[in-house]
């Protein structure tokens, strides 16, 4: 057990993640797009905490400059009780966390056999002495996903998305990470499919200790990998909780109009189930509203609203949630 795990420290720490891009809005003008503003999360050795939201909410953004694929903009990552901060901070870092893509078409090269593309990762880390012992851990890998050593030598061109995100899946284990940020893994696949691979990543997490950011639009994925549950909302956290709790009991507007549109497996409970639909729509990160940037959609909206946006407060043990008037509309 390591110096963190005996102190309790989480594994990773996300303190006021901001993520803007600078939009070109004519001559010579820019203006920031806010992706992720103020995002704080922790994540525990050994759990999955889902992300969710609608698309254009920021998600995405947020694995990513987790991962330092884009250069944060403020706030701190802080990995094992460390900052990360340096450009050597980013490579130790790399050697313990990875990342599976969303798309298994694009995010594998189709000059690359599969065994050259999980192996890319052991060998921009020179994670193996001999070829043999390269040639070993590649069919363990595979082995590892469901794929076999025939598939070794082919092109990742000839396997359905299924197969495609497995190999995409391997090369994330290449490197025996800790931490791997799922980035809307099964969203690209077959519903038939998409169960498959889920199941494959909890036995993964049971097998070999790992710790998961699950990224997903798709509530009933999240709900059924997931620990613990955070949803956003144009750039900002708005609720976080244990998967049961925000499922059973959600607080914040948004979360209960997400929640209320799960479809349910009952038809007599799903009968009963009221959708809650939201009026207007998504407003445009470049022009955020000021204050929540829900509050343009919400029917709870006041003039508090308006004017600042709500602190992501404890109500409940291990329940946040970002609103001015939790407790009228609970």
């Amino acid at each position: 057990m390591s110096e963190t795990e005996k102190n309790g420290t989480p594994l990773l720490e996300i303190k006021d993640l901001k993520e803007y891009f600078n939009i070109n809005i004519g001559m010579f003008r820019s203006k920031p797009l806010k992706a992720v503003d103020g995002v704080s999360f922790t994540i525990n050795k050994g759990e999955t905490l889902g992300l969710v939201g609608e698309s254009g909410c920021g998600k995405t953004t947020v694995g990513r400059t987790i991962m330092h694929l884009y250069k944060p903009t403020g706030g701190e990552i802080i990995f094992k009780g460390k900052k990360i901060e340096t450009k050597q901070d980013i490579n130790e870092f790399r050697k313990k966390a990875s990342i599976v893509f969303q798309d298994p078409y694009s995010s594998l090269n189709p000059r690359m056999t599969v065994s050259d593309i999980i192996a890319e990762p052991l060998d921009i880390h020179k994670l193996y002495s001999t070829k043999a012992e390269r040639s070993d851990k590649i069919l363990s890998l595979m082995e590892n996903v469901g794929l076999t050593s025939e598939h070794a030598s082919r092109y990742a061109h000839e396997f359905s998305g299924g197969q495609r995100q497995r190999i995409g899946i391997a090369r994330a284990l290449a490197i025996d990470p800790e931490f791997i940020v799922c980035d809307e893994p099964v969203s690209a696949l077959d519903v038939s499919i998409q169960a498959q691979v889920i199941n494959m990543f909890g036995e993964l997490q049971k097998k070999l200790g790992l710790t998961y950011l699950f990224i997903a639009h798709d509530l009933l994925v999240v709900r059924h990998i997931s620990n613990r549950i955070a949803v956003m909302y144009l750039g900002k956290l708005v609720e976080l909780a244990d998967a049961k709790e925000i499922y059973d009991h959600p607080l914040h507007p948004y979360a209960k109009a997400l929640m209320s549109a799960v479809p349910l497996p009952d038809p007599k409970i799903a009968r009963t189930n009221k959708r809650i639909a939201l009026s207007g729509d998504i407003p445009s990160p470049l022009n955020a509203p000021s204050g929540c940037p829900f509050r343009t959609r919400c029917p709870y909206a006041k003039d508090a609203c308006k004017e600042s946006m709500p602190p992501l407060e404890e109500v409940s043990k291990n329940h946040f949630i970002a609103c001015h008037r939790t407790a009228e509309i609970n």
